[in-house]
């Protein structure tokens, strides 16, 4: 199976694909240690793109987290047999990055590259309440939906997302 899962940051992209990877035993890519280099530095575009192409051509089964439309975007979005789409509201995203930021201040986390310590700053912050959520970006999201309606999930909120996991764990998504 191979799934991606795009959406807005702090919606619970990296998470929701480590439990897909759980569950179907694919690989799991999560695309921010594509992008950074250790202490946030952005790697070189034609390494990025080289290495999502790997990945992608080396494994039959695989979840990917992440939107970089840059990085092999339509190609995930056509291979995919599912495409899970997370669009919570500004508020409930930035509680849950103020949350993450609290646990792993100072440190790594697994979906991130070594030595990008997770951060809190302003910057980040209109991103999650304002840029990264932009009418031009939600109608993005809309637009995948249209593209492959068989395959998309669009979920709006933790109560829609624990309902499809439990779907998905029963063979019914």
């Amino acid at each position: 199976m191979k799934i991606a899962v795009i959406g807005y940051s702090g919606s619970g992209k990296s998470t929701l694909a480590q439990r897909l990877g759980e569950l179907t035993g694919a690989e799991v890519l999560h695309l921010d240690t594509v992008q950074f280099l250790p202490g946030w530095e952005i790697r070189p575009q034609e390494e990025k793109q080289a290495m999502v192409r790997k990945f992608l051509d080396g494994h039959s089964a695989w979840v990917i987290d992440g939107n970089y439309t840059k990085l092999s975007y339509e190609r995930r979005l056509e291979e995919a047999d599912q495409i899970w789409i997370l669009l919570f509201d500004r508020f409930t995203r930035f509680i849950r990055i103020v949350r993450r930021y609290r646990k792993y201040r100072g440190k790594s986390r697994a979906d991130r590259a070594e030595g990008c310590t997770e951060k809190l700053d302003g910057e980040f912050a209109a991103w999650v309440l304002w840029k990264g959520c932009s009418p031009e970006k939600e109608q993005q999201m809309h637009d995948v939906v249209r593209r492959y309606p068989e395959k998309s999930h669009l979920l709006t909120d933790q109560r829609q997302v624990d309902t499809a996991l439990r779907l998905f764990e029963e063979g019914r998504l």
